[in-house]
């Protein structure tokens, strides 16, 4: 199995377009110590020839420049792409959708709910339906999305996107809005769960003995928005769980046997996106790779 993190940002990037927190400074700049990363989109194949595209960021056409297995290969017309699987709805992870309209035909995989929330934007239409198949995924029902993978979606605590909020929403519950991808290829299994609001017993179980995880690192803190002035969210109030504290993803994840932790979808206040940090040294002491677009794993 190949993967290749396309984005490991969360919304917005590093930096984003307009933020001036130390960090997108940095990046602005060009300093070394902060690698400029768009947002959330993961690239998995079983052969390299076929790939199964995991989120379709605001920034997917960058990606797959970025990126020489996703080139057109044949034709004046082709994609190595043949399957697009969401997540969840945020706009993070739906908004390359618009990009990916011009009539190349590819399978989109959600659950009911996700493919709800698409279908009640018209926008959304640009990918002809007689273009683009929509199919339904139950959760915890294993399907092969290209030719030697399987894959299992299962439900993670989250949120209803952003967008779709309707007062106070409910945060942490089970549904089919936030979901993981258990991606296998013969006896290799990755494990993709780029949201998540906290960290259960059952997801641990659902988690050990993976090869590798590539999992929702947005804040460092709860508090990593407000320390930096730039927001007043906390991270489980966006419905995400921060690495560190109490119920932080390192530590509840410490005891789990996994093969390779890989934090993604990294919020450009977190401090871990400064290497040689005391924040990030701290990470990487505890066995967890800060990812970085065009971080490959083969598996």
């Amino acid at each position: 199995m190949q993967a290749i993190v396309l984005g490991s940002g969360a919304g917005g990037g590093v930096p984003q377009w307009n933020c001036r927190c130390p960090i997108c400074a940095m990046a602005r700049s060009g300093d070394r110590r902060v690698l400029p990363r768009t947002q959330s989109s993961l690239a998995v194949s079983a052969d390299g020839d076929e790939w199964l595209l995991v989120n379709a960021s605001p920034d997917i056409r960058q990606q797959l420049f970025d990126t020489p297995a996703l080139h057109p290969r044949e034709g004046l017309r082709h994609s190595p792409i043949r399957s697009v699987l969401l997540t969840n709805g945020d706009v993070d992870h739906v908004a390359g959708l618009l990009t990916l309209r011009e009539g190349q035909p590819f399978r989109l995989h959600a659950t009911r709910g996700i493919l709800d929330s698409i279908a009640a934007n018209r926008v959304f239409d640009v990918m002809a339906q007689g273009v683009v198949e929509r199919t339904e995924i139950a959760l915890n029902e294993t399907f092969s999305p290209v030719p030697g993978l399987s894959v299992t979606l299962f439900p993670v605590p989250g949120k209803v996107p952003l967008w779709l909020e309707d007062g106070t929403p409910e945060i942490g519950a089970e549904t089919e809005s936030t979901v993981g991808a258990m991606i296998e290829a013969g006896p290799r299994r990755l494990a993709y769960v780029p949201g998540c609001a906290r960290v259960t017993d059952g997801l641990k179980d659902r988690l050990s003995g993976v090869d590798a995880l590539l999992f929702d690192g947005t804040v460092l803190a709860d508090d990593d928005m407000i320390r930096a002035g730039v927001g007043t969210k906390t991270g489980w109030r966006m419905g995400h769980v921060p690495m560190t504290g109490e119920g932080g993803s390192v530590a509840a994840l410490s005891e789990v046997p996994i093969g390779r932790k890989v934090f993604v979808h990294i919020n450009n206040t977190n401090p871990v996106l400064v290497e040689d940090s005391p924040e990030r040294r701290s990470i990487e002491a505890a066995g967890w790779v800060v990812a970085h677009d065009g971080l490959a794993l083969s598996l």
